[in-house]
């Protein structure tokens, strides 16, 4: 079996490692890769957003699955131009990937399918004066969101008119490239949050183990919004009541939207909640597995992670019976000097090879430089314990942190604490 995982992060990484789990003897390339999948795998020399290029490479390896990482390629129609070579690719089609590209667009599918979610408004950049007059209408803390794809950062959380203000005339005057064209505004929404990410096959959605992660860089939830410093799994604010609320207001009403709207949604659809009391309600949509929730759900995973993705494609989804461990996990992200505002590239890593057997060690940032490994980027790397309790997990992930070294390391103590 050839299997291409397209992405370079820490979540390419641990679904690589999860396909080598069950399938041993699979040839697994990662395009581009990192400084880790190219000691375990075989690394691709092919951007993630170069879709023709991987296209083709797919074509003349005979590749049977093509797994997509990141969201850029989802939006750009990776898998549509796939699917036309009749090649086999996991992840959502160009339509389908909008609700990750736009948040304007998610949040009108959620209102029209009467799911639930916070108020909002939304904004071209040709109306900054009525955005600014419509966010003092809003409570604070407003929450001020550029509509397209800024890698986790898009989002302002505002505790003052003023920082909101400021914030709606950085996005639109281009802060994030190819995301400031249309601002979202919403009520903010009190509660704790949740990860629930879900597999659909278009007619059936299967939720995965739930997940909380930690967005903030600093201890607690302190400093600047992150791709993610840490998280752990399960999700103890999940529980059955709000699960089953979860079901009949949240996932039924997707899946007939979808069905209503003739959206043909194949692959991992990631639900961000806020959940208060017993109620859940929707932040956002993405169309791809999150990172670093990936991290800490797919090693508890207990069924061939090919074969969901398969079934997803084939329509077959409701077929496969999913299978979990029992054990929590809890993973932490190693981030690099200056991160998020910055990140430093260079610094070798040293420890790598204490760690032990059964952590789970899954590279990021890193790149392999005369043999020795490398940071090369701002999330560097994440580890992963599981154990019967989450203390314990926590205790595990720690301590196997405090064997790594690289200069300017930086990391939060207070995950899943």
């Amino acid at each position: 079996m050839k299997i291409l995982v397209v992405g370079n992060g820490g979540r390419e990484s641990a679904i690589a490692h999860t396909v080598k789990r069950f399938h041993n003897d699979a040839e697994i390339f990662v395009a581009p890769g990192n400084g880790g999948t190219e000691e375990a795998f075989t690394n691709v020399a092919i951007s993630a957003s170069n879709i023709d290029a991987l296209a083709e490479f797919a074509k003349k390896e005979n590749i049977d699955l093509t797994i997509v990482g990141p969201e850029v390629p989802l939006v750009m129609g990776i898998v549509d131009k796939f699917n036309s070579l009749g090649l086999r690719a996991f992840g959502p089609n160009k339509e389908c990937a909008e609700f990750e590209g736009s948040k304007r667009f998610t949040k009108e599918f959620l209102m029209r399918n009467d799911i639930p979610t916070a108020k909002y408004a939304s904004f071209t950049k040709e109306q900054v004066e009525e955005c600014v007059a419509a966010m003092k209408t809003f409570n604070l803390p407003v929450v001020v969101k550029a509509d397209g794809l800024a890698a986790g950062k898009g989002v302002l959380i505002c505790e003052s008119y003023e920082d909101a203000e400021e914030g709606i005339r950085e996005i639109f005057s281009g802060k994030f490239e190819g995301a400031g064209d249309v601002i979202v505004l919403e009520e903010f929404l009190t509660g704790i949050e949740a990860s629930l990410l879900c597999f659909v096959d278009g007619k059936t959605i299967v939720p995965m183990e739930t997940a909380r992660d930690y967005k903030r860089a600093l201890d607690n939830d302190k400093g600047l919004n992150t791709g993610g410093m840490g998280g752990f799994s399960p999700n103890p604010i999940i529980t059955p009541a709000v699960k089953a609320n979860i079901e009949s207001r949240i996932l039924k009403p997707i899946i007939d939207g979808f069905q209503k709207e003739k959206l043909d949604f194949k692959g991992v659809l990631f639900i961000g909640l806020m959940i208060e009391g017993n109620d859940p309600k929707v932040l956002e949509f993405n169309v791809r597995f999150g990172d670093p929730e990936t991290q800490s759900v797919l090693p508890r995973l207990q069924t061939d992670l090919v074969e969901i993705m398969n079934a997803c494609i084939d329509g077959r989804l409701a077929d496969v019976n999913i299978k979990w461990d029992a054990r929590q996990s809890m993973t932490l992200v190693l981030a690099s000097q200056g991160y998020p505002e910055s990140s430093h590239k260079g610094d070798i890593i040293t420890g790598l090879d204490t760690l032990n057997q059964e952590t789970y060690l899954f590279h990021a940032g890193t790149k392999k430089v005369d043999g020795t490994i490398q940071t090369d980027g701002g999330r560097v790397l994440a580890i992963t314990s599981l154990a019967d309790t989450l203390e314990e997990a926590r205790a595990k992930t720690y301590a196997e942190a405090k064997k790594v070294s690289f200069d300017g390391m930086q990391y939060r103590t207070d995950v899943a604490k």
